[in-house]
């Protein structure tokens, strides 16, 4: 398919969104438990991957990147991920604490966006979780420098054979720049698909120790 191919499919294929409604009085007053609600419907509607996520950073010039990562756990009523903290995402985010999350789900129509500020698990979280990965995650974890240029094709291969050979059978502990981020959420926003375009918005904003929920227009 050529460009221009491209550019007439996205310009001509259409189709509308479900014909189920969302109301003020579907949801629930906290959004963590109405996320929870969400993430089971997208359970058990088989959707692939319904922990993925877009998570969107900016670097120190104000420009945002964005990638699909794994939510991973829960913690402090936020959203837990694991990487590496000297890749791109993780330099960004040491210059600027404040992202955005994208969960979406076009089996149900729905997405959910996710904002607030990021920073470091405890030690002990991510050594507990580092435990739970498969030990070629853990090999793959110190063979790769995430988002360094890789200067030849076997670069990778050869480091994990490197890495097999110092671990042996031993145990493999957590490299220091591995580990776990929590996105304390201070606005999450519920997007319903619906006919016509017309779909239904609600915003939740923190407010002291609650939550201001608002319909938006779409």
């Amino acid at each position: 398919m050529s460009l221009e191919e491209v550019r007439n499919y996205i310009n001509t294929v259409r189709r509308d969104f479900a014909s189920k409604p969302l109301s003020k009085s579907d949801l629930n007053e906290n959004p963590m438990e109405q996320f929870a609600t969400w993430m089971e419907e997208a359970v058990n509607a088989q959707i692939l991957d319904p922990y993925a996520m877009c998570l969107s950073t900016v670097n120190s010039a104000g420009r945002p990147s964005s990638r699909i990562v794994y939510w991973r756990d829960v913690s402090e009523n936020g959203f837990v991920l694991y990487t590496n903290y000297n890749s791109r995402k993780g330099i960004e985010i040491a210059g600027n604490s404040h992202v955005a999350l994208n969960f979406h789900w076009s089996e149900l129509d729905r997405q959910i966006r996710i904002e607030g500020p990021i920073k470091k698990v405890p030690v002990e979280m991510s050594d507990a979780y580092w435990a739970t990965r498969p030990r070629e995650s853990r090999i793959g974890a110190w063979a790769s420098a995430q988002s360094s240029i890789v200067s030849s094709p076997n670069q990778l291969q050869n480091s994990v054979k490197e890495l097999e050979a110092k671990f042996g059978d031993g145990e493999i502990p957590r490299p220091a720049h591995w580990g776990g981020y929590v996105v304390v959420p201070e606005r999450l926003g519920f997007w319903q698909g619906r006919p016509s375009r017309l779909h239904d918005r609600f915003v939740y904003i923190k407010n002291g120790d609650g939550w201001t929920m608002e319909q938006l227009s779409p």
